[in-house]
């Protein structure tokens, strides 16, 4: 079984707004709705990929129940924490006047008492104890401090599994420290992690051996179009995702993480993982909803995905 963290849980609201701008009326062309959050996205396409995954973390409200009737609805498995307050709402704006235009709205989300964040360190071990991985995935809400992922790992990592992060600030860096086994980044973020951001793909691989050599089994540092520098138990590998008119960015990074794991649970090797993680990535570029892919799209894409070994152990 594969357990997904998501700490800031939230409804996702997509909407499609031809022409959008600063100020002034506009009318909606479009809209999708849905259970978000990045690790809702990450348990949402391994559950289409056919894994066994289970879902935690906080939600809190009236958002934060609608959030888990969406999960019961999408047949996705759950135990979250009730928290005081409301979960958030995320909205994005699509304007398809123009490919790069999207604007993003998120509110705060609840404020974490000390006692749930307590009960959530318990309900992770105990998850942890029947899951091979364990993905922490997000942004922290209010009243969590930046180590949370840091003691989240150390947890994981003591009762057998796994840990998976892809976080970013000062709970990356202290969760770097506390070792996971696997983290996914991007270009920017690994910079912010060793104090000296990567100019080029010969500095990005640098920065990947860097944590390599810590302890970390696996780095993955996402290049947005251009794919990803991934370092796997020592080897560096480029991984290329096929060009596509993109939809909705949104949600890729999760859908890619989603691809590595559920191959890594299957007991696929490096190369098998990337090319389904990129894959996973892309073919939820082509949807509206984040955390969603389309079967018969991620046949072919996994077709065009290229993973070449660049450098052995």
């Amino acid at each position: 079984m594969i357990t997904t963290v998501t700490l800031n849980a939230a409804i996702d609201k997509t909407c499609v707004i031809p022409n959008f701008h600063k100020s002034g009326l506009f009318r909606v062309e479009q809209t999708v709705s849905d259970a978000g959050g990045k690790g809702i996205n990450v348990a949402r396409v391994i559950t289409l990929l056919g894994g066994h995954v289970m879902s935690t973390g906080f939600v809190a409200g009236s958002q934060g129940q609608t959030i888990i009737n969406c999960l019961s609805d999408q047949c996705i498995p759950n135990d979250f924490i009730y928290a005081n307050g409301e979960s958030r709402l995320c909205l994005t704006i699509l304007d398809p006047t123009s490919s790069q235009d999207q604007t993003e709205i998120l509110e705060a989300g609840p404020l974490i008492a000390a006692e749930q964040l307590s009960a959530l360190y318990h309900k992770v071990a105990d998850l942890a104890k029947q899951s091979s991985i364990v993905v922490l995935s997000g942004s922290l809400p209010r009243g969590c401090p930046s180590d949370t992922y840091a003691e989240l790992i150390r947890i994981i990592r003591e009762n057998g599994a796994k840990a998976v992060l892809d976080t970013s600030g000062d709970p990356l860096a202290q969760g770097v420290d506390a070792l996971p086994y696997l983290i996914k980044p991007n270009e920017h973020e690994i910079g912010k992690i060793l104090g000296n951001e990567p100019r080029t793909d010969d500095e990005i691989i640098i920065a990947i051996r860097t944590l390599m050599d810590k302890g970390i089994h696996a780095v993955v540092v996402s290049l947005g179009e251009r794919g990803a520098i991934a370092g796997w138990g020592g080897s560096i590998y480029s991984v290329k995702a096929p060009a596509i008119d993109a939809v909705n960015p949104v949600g890729c990074g999760d859908s890619m993480v989603a691809g590595i794991v559920t191959a890594i649970e299957r007991g696929n090797d490096a190369h098998t993982a990337l090319r389904l993680g990129a894959a996973c990535g892309t073919a939820n570029a082509l949807q509206m909803r984040a955390g969603v892919i389309d079967m018969e799209h991620l046949k072919t894409l996994l077709e065009q995905v290229s993973v070449e070994r660049l450098q052995a152990e």
